[in-house]
C-alpha cells in the first residue's frame, strides 16, 4: 500500500506519520511519500518521519520529493493538506476583514472565500495529475475550506472524500467525560464543514442510547467553556454546536476579540518556527509536545480510519464530507454535507438523517448558497462573482461591506489569482 501526502512539508505531518505508525494494523502502509515544493522543510520533516517509523518498528519506507507526478505515481491514496500562500496568506485572511468589522478567519467569511479562491484551482490541478498517473487512487482532502474544495473535486469527477477533525475531537472529548472508549461513542453529527451540530451522542452504535442530555446535565459547564459559548445556549438548544458556530452566534464579540490580540496565523507561524528547529535535531524520534498546539487534533486517527475504509472496503461508518444525494432534502443533491456515511471501496454513502429543525436547516441552506457562489468564483474568476459570494455570505450580506471586501480581497491575492 502506497500513500502520498501533498503538503508533506507541513510541520503537522509528524502527527500524521505518528498515526500511521501506531495504527499500522488498520492501515498497513508499505510506502509513504511526502510531496512539497518546499524542499528545505521536506528534509527536516521527512527525516523526523523516518525516525518516528524506526522508533515504533514500522517497516514502511518513507521518501520525499518536490516532484508531484513522481510522488503520486502508483499511490493508492493521496492526502491533501496544502496551504496556498502559507501562513502569510492566512495572516491576511484573518486581519483585513476586521477593517470592515467582519470576522477574519481562514475558513469562513471573506477570509474563507479568499482561501477558496487560491486553493480550488491548485487542488484541481493536483487531482487531475493524480488521475492521469493513477485513475483508481482515492483523494482524501483535509485542505480548507474542506466543503468547497471537496465539492470542486467531486464535481470534476474525482474519487474524493473530505475530512475534518471536528467530529473526532467531539467523540474523544465526550468519551473522556463519559468514561468510555472512543469507539463506543457515536455522534449524530450533521451540517456542513465547520457548520455542524451534535444532535445526539449514542453509546454502542447508531441505535444506541442517546446520552447527550446526560452529558449536558452533568458536564454542560465544561462543554460550554471549551466552546466558549454560554451554557444557557446549549441547554436551550439541547445540542452541541461546533465551535465554529461562534462566528455566527457571537459574531460581534468574536470580532472584538480578534481585534484585541495577534492573529492565529501569527501564533501558528511562531509555533512552526520552533517546531522546525526541533525537527532539525537528529535525536528527536517522536512528535514533540508542542505539536499539540499547532491544531488539527486527532486528524491522524481520522485520516487512518477513513483511508482504511476506502482501501480495505470495510463499509464502516465515518463522518465525512461528500455529496448530499438527497440526505438533506432542502439542499441540492450535489451540495457537499458533513454527516456519518458508510465508507467502502465505492466511496461514501450518507446515512439517513432525521429532519432538521429550521434553526439549523435555514443556516445550512444559506451557507450552501454562499458555497455555490464561492465555487463559481473559484472556477471562473471575476470581480462580480467574488462580490456575489460575499454579498450572499450570512456574516457579510451588506452592499457596502461586500464592495469594500471584494476590493481588499483582490488586492491581497492578485499573485495567487491568474484572472485578477
Amino acid at each position: 500500500m502506497k500513500l502520498a501526502v501533498v503538503g508533506g512539508g507541513s510541520t503537522y505531518t509528524p502527527e500524521l506519520v505518528d498515526g500511521f505508525a501506531r495504527l499500522r494494523d488498520a492501515l498497513p502502509v508499505e510506502e509513504l511519500v511526502l510531496v512539497d515544493p518546499a524542499t528545505d522543510r521536506l528534509e527536516l520533516v521527512g527525516g523526523l518521519a523516518r525516525r518516528i517509523f524506526a522508533k515504533q518498528g514500522h517497516p514502511g519506507r518513507i521518501s520525499w520529493t518536490d516532484d508531484l507526478d513522481a510522488g503520486v505515481d502508483g499511490a493508492d491514496a493521496v492526502l491533501l493538506q496544502l496551504r496556498v500562500g502559507g501562513q502569510t496568506a492566512r495572516n491576511q485572511d484573518e486581519t483585513w476583514p476586521l477593517e470592515c468589522g467582519c470576522v477574519g478567519q481562514e475558513t469562513t467569511g471573506a477570509g474563507g472565500l479568499a482561501k477558496a479562491l487560491r486553493t480550488v484551482p491548485v487542488v484541481l490541478d493536483i487531482a487531475e495529475r493524480v488521475r492521469r498517473r493513477n485513475p483508481d487512487a482515492w483523494i482524501v482532502d483535509f485542505t480548507n475550506p474542506v466543503g468547497i474544495v471537496t465539492r470542486a473535486l467531486l464535481t470534476a469527477g474525482h474519487r474524493a472524500v473530505g475530512l475534518c477533525n471536528v467530529a473526532i475531537g467531539f467523540q474523544r472529548k465526550f468519551a473522556k467525560l463519559l468514561g468510555v472508549a472512543p469507539d463506543e461513542v457515536w455522534l449524530e453529527h450533521v451540517g456542513l464543514n465547520h457548520l455542524t451540530w451534535e444532535r445526539a451522542v449514542r453509546l454502542g452504535g447508531t441505535d444506541g442510547e442517546d446520552v447527550l442530555p446526560k452529558l449536558l446535565a452533568e458536564h454542560g459547564d465544561a462543554i460550554a467553556d471549551d466552546l466558549r459559548m454560554p451554557r444557557a445556549l446549549l441547554d436551550r438548544l439541547g445540542v452541541v454546536p461546533s465551535y465554529y458556530l461562534r462566528y455566527f452566534y457571537q459574531h460581534d464579540a468574536v470580532v472584538r476579540e480578534l481585534k484585541a490580540g495577534p492573529s492565529r496565523a501569527a501564533e501558528v507561524a511562531e509555533i512552526e518556527r520552533r517546531l522546525l528547529e526541533m525537527y532539525a535535531d537528529p535525536a528527536l524520534d517522536e512528535k514533540p509536545e508542542l505539536l499539540g498546539k499547532r491544531g488539527g487534533a486527532f486528524y491522524s486517527e481520522a485520516a487512518v480510519d477513513l483511508t482504511s475504509s476506502l482501501l480495505r472496503d470495510t463499509g464502516e461508518v465515518r463522518i465525512v464530507n461528500t455529496f448530499n444525494q438527497g440526505t438533506l432534502p432542502f439542499l441540492p443533491d450535489d451540495a457537499v454535507i458533513e454527516v456519518p456515511a458508510a465508507v467502502d471501496a465505492r466511496g461514501a454513502s450518507p446515512l439517513p438523517v432525521r429532519p432538521l429543525e429550521p434553526l439549523y436547516a435555514g443556516l445550512i441552506a444559506h451557507v450552501t448558497a454562499y458555497e455555490d457562489l464561492a465555487l463559481e468564483a473559484a472556477l471562473k474568476g471575476g470581480r462580480e462573482r467574488v462580490f456575489d459570494a460575499l454579498l450572499a455570505h450570512p456574516l457579510i450580506g451588506q452592499i457596502e461591506y461586500a464592495e469594500q471586501l471584494t476590493d481588499t480581497l483582490l488586492a491581497h491575492n492578485r499573485e495567487h489569482l491568474a484572472w485578477a
